[in-house]
């Protein structure tokens, strides 16, 4: 008598991956959909010989959506969004392995694998001039003022000159790359007045100024190992005459009187004229026409 035995497989394996955990750096300004990790190194194997199905999913709050798997039997994980430095530099996607269908009523083996992605960040953004204000609390762009300062005419000043709301000083915002600055005035520096220290910002004079007119430079702020990434800031300087005297009052004391129930914005009348309005003037010798 000759019997046939067949042996029908039994579900009694999980799926394995070869490497249950891994990590990956990747720039910052890594371009959408690519490949993060390879296909090869995230396929996993069952020794039922099952089809495997793969889900990805994040463990850190607001990073979903950033990553991807090719598809429900291609577990490549892609770039599917732009990454921000600045939102989040880290991150650990779960990649599941399964011998059925999410779906599936069936009995069900899973496998886990770990895959950390550390962000480095990338030279994106152009120097920044200080002091600067966050743009609607924007952590990625910061708006700064323009510089002013003062020189006297016919004269010529051997120290940096001072400015308001502070000297040029720029950064790199890209502040893990901190690239060196180096400044230059591009526009504006007529007879070629002023000039700036190429690694300090500090601005000093050449000459004497004769002329009342105000200067409007442009001041250049370039990353040493990235010149195209560079920003200008405006710099006004004033010219004036020199002050050797300090303004003073026409009097030393001045007396005035209010009435009763008057509205805001009413007139202090000089005390003992309640026709005339209290004027308070000051002078100053350096400047009588003014």
């Amino acid at each position: 008598l000759e019997v046939l035995v067949t042996i029908l497989n039994e579900n009694d394996n999980s799926p394995v991956f070869a490497q249950p955990n891994l990590t990956r750096d990747i720039p910052e300004d890594t371009e959408v959909d690519t490949a993060i990790v390879a296909r090869e190194e995230l396929s996993a194997t069952d020794a039922d010989l099952d089809t495997i199905y793969y889900e990805l999913t994040t463990t850190v709050q607001d990073t979903d959506g950033y990553f991807a798997i090719r598809g429900v039997n291609n577990p490549e994980i892609y770039l599917q969004k732009a990454l921000d430095y600045d939102k989040f530099n880290s991150t650990t996607l779960l990649l599941y392995a399964r011998d059925r269908p999410v779906t599936s009523p069936d009995h069900t083996n899973t496998a886990t694998a770990r895959i950390t992605i550390i962000i480095k960040q990338s030279d994106t953004r152009a120097p920044w001039f200080l002091p600067c204000n966050y743009l609607h609390n924007d952590t990625s762009v910061c708006i700064s003022s323009p510089y002013s300062g003062r020189v006297n005419i016919s004269e010529m000043s051997t120290d940096p000159l001072l400015l308001e709301p502070g000297p040029i000083y720029a950064v790199d915002p890209d502040y893990t790359i901190s690239d060196r600055i180096v400044y230059s005035i591009v526009g504006g520096n007529t007879d070629e007045v002023f000039s700036v220290d190429a690694d300090t910002g500090n601005l000093t004079m050449n000459k004497v100024v004769t002329s009342p007119d105000s200067f409007l430079l442009q001041v250049m702020a370039t990353q040493v190992s990235n010149i195209r990434k560079y920003s200008v800031a405006t710099v006004e300087i004033k010219v004036i005459n020199k002050s050797n005297y300090a303004p003073y009052f026409e009097k030393g004391i001045y007396n005035g009187m209010v009435f009763v129930g008057l509205p805001q914005r009413s007139f202090v009348y000089q005390a003992g004229d309640p026709s005339t309005p209290l004027v308070i003037t000051a002078m100053d010798e350096d400047f009588p026409d003014v």
